[in-house]
């Protein structure tokens, strides 16, 4: 087993800059990392340019023999715990990571779902990633993010999806308000969140809807709210205003599965 032990190597060179959106998106590559995330990968036939595992993980078999044997299909190399160290990005590496090619179907909205969601401006990756993983959850396979929304391939967006980066698609709008008045042409109806009604989302018929969630700070877009055809928000019985971006669509989401579920 050849290991790379200078972190001056011109791949691992390469692997490190895909922890920079630019170089992400020019390479068309993004890094996935940890063990549940690889199986996931494999399990789901994403396109798997590298495989990176430390040293220390096969010679303690920290890794189980049943992905060490599915790895082994793939261009895997093999790197000291020094060289690891520089292209993780976690605290407590679990010392295997992949560099996997994006999924290049990113244009094509899919109207024959239910709901869409869309999220204008989110900032923060941990709640990109989760969005991602619910979306996932109650079985959407897509997702459309505006331009200023952070980097759904941003290693903590990839980490908090739980392996749903693999099977949502993300769909990323340059012109927002363009892209919902094409998805209303196909007889959808765009939900906008607001704290500034009164209407309830418990009180929307989940079927051919577009469900815009906006920035952590500001909320839906003036522009958006001015072309929605509902705005709702969530009742609070408490003192709290507002709820966290990712918790409000887990809110949504699951009365559109509730309504679902009782029209079976």
């Amino acid at each position: 087993m050849q290991v790379i032990t200078s972190k001056d190597n011109e791949v691992i060179k390469n692997i490190r800059k895909l922890k920079d959106k630019k170089y992400r998106e020019i390479e068309n590559k993004y890094i996935v990392e940890g063990i549940k995330l690889i199986e996931e990968a494999v399990e789901e036939n994403a396109k798997i340019d590298t495989i990176v595992v430390c040293e220390d993980c096969v010679e303690n078999n920290l890794i189980e023999q049943k992905l060490m044997y599915e790895i082994a299909k793939y261009n895997c190399i093999y790197v000291s715990e020094k060289v690891f160290g520089a292209v993780t990005e976690v605290t407590n590496p679990q010392g295997i990571l992949a560099v996997v090619e994006k999924d290049n179907k990113e244009d094509a909205i899919d109207y024959d779902q239910d709901v869409i969601v869309v999220l204008d401006g989110i900032q923060d990756p941990g709640n990109l990633g989760t969005i991602l993983r619910t979306a996932d959850s109650v079985g959407l396979k897509q997702i459309i993010i505006s331009k200023e929304t952070a980097d759904a391939y941003n290693p903590k967006v990839v980490r908090s999806t739980m392996g749903a980066i693999f099977r949502v698609k993300v769909i990323i709008a340059e012109d927002l308000v363009k892209t919902l008045k094409e998805i209303k042409k196909h007889k959808f109806k765009v939900v906008a969140t607001s704290l500034k009604t009164e209407d309830s989302i418990y009180d929307v018929e989940y079927d051919k809807k577009v469900i815009v969630i906006g920035n952590e700070a500001n909320g839906v877009s003036n522009e958006i709210l001015d072309m929605a055809d509902i705005k709702a928000k969530i009742p609070m019985l408490g003192k709290t205003e507002s709820l966290n971006a990712s918790v409000a669509t887990s809110v949504i989401l699951y009365e559109y599965v509730r309504q679902k579920i009782n029209r079976r």
